[in-house]
């Protein structure tokens, strides 16, 4: 228990770094992945084939060599004074919109076609049809994958600890150097750390989930 109290600022510092890296993450993760699955259901030929690149790219591309593109090429391009941070949300954002895609796209297909053709034959263009008819009814398909994909995101956060992120993950180096606690007690408590931010999400996709569910 020494560990956690002896440390208690080091632990809530990484607990809210984690939290806000979730948080950030998952906002451009739903943003960019809604959008790639509207361009993938869309009637232009051109953005159907950016989002079938953008998903074939990014799901078969090792997380840690995207982070690795990210904080490293990015300064090679001369885009430099970045935030290692917001370096961070952009590797964890863009990788796990692509599986968010593929989520959203599936509760797209589950939408009975003649829902939109209905629309569409009351002059509905494509971005309302699918704005107003289509999502809100995909979601209800959509949220449990995307709920677990959020969570996956959480636990990948701690990928970042290795390119100077000082979140839950980068606690057992700083601890373990500097005071030489046993690494399996500071391990436990980090898990802890993130089995309360996971089973917090888990519950609220579970509200979510049943708030929209369609009484049967």
């Amino acid at each position: 228990m020494n560990v956690l109290t002896d440390n208690f600022a080091a632990f809530r510092d990484g607990f809210i770094k984690t939290v806000e890296l979730t948080a950030f993450s998952s906002l451009l993760a739903l943003v960019l992945g809604i959008l790639i699955a509207a361009f993938r259901v869309s009637p232009v030929p051109a953005l159907r084939v950016f989002g079938v690149l953008w998903v074939t790219l990014l799901r078969n591309t090792p997380l840690v060599l995207l982070f690795l593109v990210v904080t490293l090429g990015l300064p090679a391009l001369g885009l430099k004074g970045w935030d290692s941070f917001w370096l961070a949300v952009m590797a964890l954002g863009c990788y796990t919109s692509a599986f968010i895609c593929e989520a959203v796209r599936s509760g797209i297909n589950t939408v009975p076609v003649g829902q939109a053709e209905a629309a569409r034959s009351i002059g509905l263009t494509f971005s309302q049809t699918l704005a107003q008819i289509v999502l809100p009814q995909a979601a209800r398909t959509a949220i449990p994958p995307v709920g677990s994909l959020i969570i996956a995101l959480t636990k990948n956060s701690a990928i970042a600890s290795g390119f100077d992120v000082m979140e839950l993950g980068a606690l057992q180096k700083q601890l373990n150097a500097d005071a030489g606690y046993n690494i399996l007690v500071v391990f436990l408590w980090i898990a802890v750390c993130y089995l309360i931010i996971t089973l917090t999400l888990s519950g609220l996709f579970r509200l979510l989930e049943n708030r929209l569910a369609v009484a049967r």
